[in-house]
């Protein structure tokens, strides 16, 4: 059996207040591996023409106020 196939044996056994409380951990892991990518593409300025294009789209007139 492989790590991943492990895990959903555990999860799957997991009472509902422990599925809750693993459901907020993950949430939180996952969160701060995305918010670090987000980090590093920011600091690699992987996003500047992202955020050029939408300035100048919001310059143009083209964006929705929310």
């Amino acid at each position: 059996m492989g790590k991943v196939e492990k895990i959903e044996e555990d999860v799957q056994a997991l009472s509902p207040d422990e599925l809750a409380q693993f459901r907020v951990w993950f949430l939180e892991y996952d969160w701060t591996g995305w918010d670090r990518q987000v980090e590093r593409d920011v600091q690699d300025r992987r996003l500047d023409a992202l955020a050029g294009k939408a300035l100048r789209d919001h310059a143009a007139g083209k964006t929705t106020r929310l």
